[in-house]
């Protein structure tokens, strides 16, 4: 029979997010992984100012809950939405998007999604720094959090 399990703070490494997944700099706090046949996982991700997610999908979708700073998300052909503590930010499965801090302000947020088929997430093509300044949509600088 299982029992309860309690992580406690302090005892799962930080870790750095890998280059080919995010642009900047990024640390990644594993939180939880549920043991089969439960499905979810989570971590807190913290970005610096500037760092971001490549473009990416999960198979079962993801949620975000921003906790500290001020960022932002965008999903594909859609604009850039700026994200801040207390926002829940949900992309369906299969629906390609990014996130990470704004050009001047880190910001942290827990990550959510369930595995399908051993897998969480697809990962994409990097974020161009174009595409994160929002020029491609309002031809000007996408201007930070204020």
């Amino acid at each position: 029979m299982s029992r309860m399990e309690i992580k406690k703070a302090g005892t799962q490494p930080s870790g750095k997010g890998p280059a080919d997944w995010f642009t900047g700099t990024v640390r990644i706090d594993p939180l939880f992984q549920a043991p089969d046949p439960a499905l979810v996982q989570g971590a807190s991700v913290t970005f610096e100012p500037g760092a971001r997610t490549a473009w990416h999908t999960h198979p079962l979708g993801q949620t975000l809950v921003v906790t500290a700073g001020c960022g932002w998300a965008q999903h594909w052909g859609g604009p850039i939405e700026e994200i801040r503590p207390g926002d829940v930010v949900w992309f369906a499965p299969g629906e390609k998007h990014w996130h990470g801090a704004t050009s001047t302000t880190a910001m942290t947020h827990i990550a959510i999604q369930e595995k399908k088929d051993g897998k969480v997430v697809d990962w994409l093509e990097h974020v161009s720094d174009e595409q994160y300044r929002g020029e491609q949509h309002r031809g000007e600088p996408r201007r930070a959090c204020e």
